[in-house]
């Protein structure tokens, strides 16, 4: 099947300079693509960046009005990635997320709602807004029931996108990401936080719920399925679930994590890492990405954490504990993209 050809194509990618933002980023350049990048550099780092060519970088921020009207003009395709994602800031800051996630995302779409160039929105929502599984694997019509201010607030957006597609014509396709994973994290989720307890040194791993499980995805196959959703037009109006397909418990995923670094450790609970109302499972049914977008994994969690620790372990980030107040070499703001 010939696949769409984004070589000179106008694309704007909001929060380009994040985690998945700089991998899709990167992946666009690679195809030719002139890509434009809206970020505010609240945990998007420009180094991230520096590997692309035929990139323009505007630092700035979605919820402004004037700088998102002309930011839009003329793009042919819009990846919206720019949010708050870091749950338990959600808890300090509700109303920070509620601005970002929501208005800011109903500020870009509505505004490119109106243009005349457009042929693809892509929102990028959340496997948050499930909630825990009810069954498992977990397709696109499980039951809503998000358990954080931040999934709320992105579950409000995403219903939002569907909408303005039904009564505006937005040609929107929603993806909804499992937990995705590798090098470049800009958070500190539990993948990272795990290295770099072991990098430390600490003979034990202090963690939270570990019979919680996670379907982790790689962020080169994550970036890659995103892209691929600015190709089908049946994609068009669809919420489309990416996820390797398989989850693992957190317990499994420290000694994995500490085989792979060559550590023998033990696991140390510790409850007041519990997050409150926490979602105790997510395993992807991506069955409708293989239909609609020709979209499998590619990495195998082995390969990709492996990838992951080798950067983590050459790498100047420092997370602390976010349980226990989280610095980074982040900008001290909630906002984080």
């Amino acid at each position: 099947m010939k696949r769409l050809d984004l070589r000179n194509s106008k694309i704007l990618v909001t929060g380009g300079a994040g985690f998945i933002g700089s991998e899709v980023v990167h992946q666009l350049s690679q195809m030719g693509s002139n890509v434009t990048i809206l970020d505010n550099f609240s945990s998007g780092k420009p180094e991230y960046l520096v590997r692309n060519h035929n990139v323009e970088v505007i630092e700035g921020d979605i919820c402004d009005e004037q700088l998102v009207s002309a930011v839009v003009k003329d793009k042919e395709y819009i990846i919206h990635l720019a949010a708050l994602p870091f749950i338990p800031d959600s808890y300090q800051h509700p109303q920070e997320f509620f601005n970002v996630n929501t208005l800011g995302t109903l500020n870009l779409a509505c505004q490119s709602a109106t243009s005349g160039d457009l042929k693809r929105f892509v929102y990028i929502s959340t496997s948050e807004v499930y909630g825990t599984a009810k069954y498992v694997p977990m397709d696109e019509n499980h039951p809503i029931r998000p358990h954080s201010t931040y999934a709320v607030s992105k579950l409000a957006a995403d219903r939002a996108i569907f909408t303005l597609h039904k009564e505006q014509g937005l040609p929107a396709v929603i993806i909804r990401p499992f937990n995705s994973f590798g090098p470049n994290i800009t958070q500190p989720y539990i993948i990272p936080e795990i290295i770099f307890q072991l990098k430390n040194g600490l003979k034990h791993l202090q963690l939270g719920n570990i019979d919680s499980s996670r379907d982790f995805t790689y962020v080169s196959d994550t970036a890659r399925g995103i892209i691929l959703a600015l190709d089908n037009k049946n994609a068009i109006g669809e919420t489309i679930n990416i996820g390797s397909g398989m989850d693992i418990t957190i317990k499994d995923l420290g000694l994995l994590i500490a085989k792979l670094m060559g550590k023998r450790i033990e696991i140390k609970i510790d409850k007041s890492r519990y997050r409150p109302f926490d979602v105790n499972r997510l395993f992807s049914d991506s069955q409708k990405a293989f239909d609609l977008l020709n979209w499998k994994p590619q990495i195998s969690i082995n390969a990709g954490l492996s990838k992951t620790i080798e950067w983590a372990i050459n790498s100047d980030v420092a997370f602390k504990d976010p349980f226990k107040g989280w610095v980074s070499n982040t900008k001290n703001t909630p906002y984080r993209q």
